[in-house]
C-alpha cells in the first residue's frame, strides 16, 4: 500500500462478552477492505473491551466510519472511532518492560504512572490485576515503556529502586527494544 494512501484508524468497542463479537468486528474489518495491524482484547468484569489499528486507503477507512455504528448498535456496543497517524519511535532511546507485584494497596499504580510522567516516560502498555494470596489481597502490574533519549537509564532505575522500597513492591526491569 504506497505510503500516502495509507490511513489509519483507531477502533474501541466496549460491551457484554458473548461469543461472535470479536468475529463479528473482524469480518467487518475485513469486509471494509482494512487490515488490522494491532489490537488488544480484555474482559473486565463483564465487559468485553476490544481496541484496534486499522490501516487502509481512505475510501476504506471511511467504510468502516461508516458502517462500525450501525454494526455496534445491533450487538450492544459501545464504539468510538479516530483516526491516527503512525507513532514515531525514533525519539525514544529505548524499550523497556518493567513488572512489580506486592500487597494490594490502594494509589500504587497511580504512583508509579506519575513517576513514570515525572521522567517523560512514555507508557505503551499497561496491565494491572489482583488477586488472593495468603488470605491477603496482592496486585501485579506489567508496563512496557519507551524512555526519552536523553534519560539516564541506569539513574532512572536507581531512583526507582527508592520507590519501590517506599512503596513495598518487588519488580524486574528488561529492556525489550
Amino acid at each position: 500500500m504506497a505510503e500516502l494512501a495509507k490511513q489509519q484508524l483507531v477502533i474501541t468497542a466496549i460491551g457484554e462478552d458473548q461469543p461472535g463479537v470479536v468475529s463479528a468486528l473482524t469480518q467487518l474489518v475485513s469486509d471494509c477492505n482494512c487490515n488490522i495491524t494491532d489490537s488488544r482484547i480484555a474482559i473486565l468484569g463483564n465487559e468485553l473491551t476490544f481496541i484496534m489499528l486499522l490501516c487502509g486507503d481512505m475510501a476504506a477507512i471511511s467504510r468502516v466510519e461508516h458502517t462500525l455504528p450501525a454494526t455496534g448498535m445491533e450487538l450492544g456496543l459501545l464504539t468510538m472511532m479516530k483516526r491516527t497517524s503512525s507513532h514515531n519511535a525514533e525519539q525514544y532511546g529505548g524499550g523497556y518492560n518493567l513488572e512489580y507485584h506486592g500487597v494490594d494497596t490502594p494509589g500504587t499504580l497511580s504512583q508509579v504512572t506519575g513517576y513514570f510522567a515525572e521522567y517523560g516516560i512514555s507508557i505503551c502498555s499497561l496491565k494491572s490485576d489482583t488477586f488472593d494470596k495468603e488470605e491477603q489481597a496482592y496486585m501485579r502490574c506489567e508496563l512496557e515503556f519507551n524512555v526519552p533519549q536523553e534519560l539516564d537509564i541506569d539513574a532512572f532505575k536507581v531512583s526507582f529502586e527508592a520507590l519501590s522500597q517506599r512503596l513495598e513492591i518487588d519488580y524486574i526491569f528488561r529492556r525489550i527494544r
